[in-house]
C-alpha cells in the first residue's frame, strides 16, 4: 500500500463534513473522526507500522495520550517493540492516583503519541506534565497533523512534531 493509498483510506473512513467544535473551541467544517481508523484493526495496524519508522533514534518509551492516543500508541508499540505509558488528562482520584500508567517515564527519553493534532494544546499540556515526572520529551508523533498551528505551538515548547499524514496529504488523496 502506497502512502497515497493509505491517506485515501484514512480520508474515506474518517473525514466528516458539517459543523464541528474542536477542542480549541474553534468551529470547523471538516473533522477527522479518529475513532473510525482506530476502530479498524487492519487500518490501525497499517498506520502503526508506518508510524514506527518515524520514531526518533534513542526513544525509550512511547507515551499515548488519553483517549485517542491510547489505541494508536498500543498499535505502534507492537511494531516498535518499545514499552508504553498511558497518559491521563488528569491524575485519577483513586487507586494509584497516577497521571501516567504503564512504563516508567522518569529519566527516560519519551515520545508522545497522539492521533490528530490541531492546535497542539493537549500535547503541550501532557508534555509539560510528563516533564514534571522527569521524562525527557522533545518529540511528538501523530497520525494526522491538521496543519492548523499545532506544529508551531509544539516547537515553541521545544517539541518537534512528526506526522504520518497531513491535511494536505488527505486532500491530495481525493
Amino acid at each position: 500500500m502506497t502512502d497515497s493509498d493509505l491517506a485515501r483510506q484514512v480520508r474515506d473512513v474518517a473525514r466528516l463534513t458539517g459543523e464541528f467544535t474542536l477542542r480549541s473551541g474553534r468551529t470547523a467544517t471538516e473533522y477527522f473522526d479518529k475513532y473510525q481508523f482506530e476502530a479498524d484493526p487492519v487500518l490501525l495496524d497499517r498506520l502503526a507500522e508506518q508510524m514506527a519508522v518515524l520514531i526518533p533514534e534513542g526513544t525509550e518509551v512511547l507515551a499515548g495520550l488519553e483517549m485517542g492516543g491510547i489505541a494508536v500508541v498500543t498499535a505502534v508499540a507492537r511494531h516498535a517493540k518499545l514499552p508504553t505509558a498511558f497518559v491521563r488528562k488528569q491524575a485519577k482520584q483513586y487507586g494509584t492516583a497516577r497521571l501516567c500508567e504503564g512504563a516508567e517515564v522518569a529519566g527516560r527519553r519519551v515520545l508522545v503519541v497522539e492521533d490528530v493534532v490541531t492546535s497542539g494544546g493537549q500535547v503541550v499540556i501532557s508534555t509539560n506534565e510528563l516533564r514534571k515526572l522527569g521524562a525527557h520529551v522533545d518529540h511528538a508523533l501523530c497520525v494526522i497533523d491538521r496543519q492548523e498551528g499545532g506544529s508551531e505551538a509544539l516547537a515553541a515548547d521545544g517539541i518537534t512534531l512528526r506526522a504520518l499524514l497531513s491535511r494536505a496529504d488527505l486532500e491530495a488523496a481525493a
